[in-house]
């Protein structure tokens, strides 16, 4: 069963136009300020490990269901227009990408909120929902995958630098 709910997971991002180097350029771009020298093939990998948890797949392919639905016309009202439409207020979609950070800690948190406001590279891709294409979601699910990887990476890689610095007088 973990194999399947990974492969389709991984699956579903593809069908919906997400790539694991979309996600991992979005990670790379928020590591660089702090690990300059930061190989992408590890971002790349981070993202992969964030994809392999359980609770990741889990909300990931929640959230793309709903999306089928709503493109599809198949929810009841209201809940067929809010989603449909991204409507501002929702804040579901959010809160199913919070699966996701917990994971990782509020580096997180703080990474996804700055991603959900910029909406950089495929996030913003997702966010015009071009195509008839609903993406309420996903856009909030990829942010939440991205800014996962990235917090992995700053407690593996950013932890052991900084308490290897010499301590400051105060």
């Amino acid at each position: 069963m973990d194999h399947e709910l990974n492969a389709k997971t991984r699956a579903w991002l593809v069908e919906r136009g997400v790539r694991i180097d979309d996600i991992a350029d979005l990670v790379y771009d928020l590591q660089k300020p702090f690990l300059p020298d930061l190989p992408r093939e590890e971002c790349a990998r981070s993202v992969e490990r964030v994809l392999e948890k359980r609770e990741a797949q889990n909300a990931i392919l929640t959230g793309i269901q709903l999306d089928l639905l709503a493109e599809q016309g198949a929810l009841e009202e209201p809940l067929q227009s809010i989603i449909a439409n991204d409507a501002g207020l929702y804040g579901i979609d959010e809160a199913l990408a919070l699966a996701i950070l917990h994971l990782y800690g509020s580096i997180s948190l703080t990474s996804f909120g700055y991603l959900d406001k910029t909406k950089p590279g495929i996030i913003g891709v997702l966010n015009r929902h071009k195509g008839g294409r609903v993406h309420t979601f996903l856009d909030d699910l990829v942010a939440a995958v991205a800014a996962a990887a990235s917090s992995r990476i700053a407690h593996r890689l950013l932890g052991p630098i900084a308490a290897a610095r010499p301590k400051e007088p105060r």
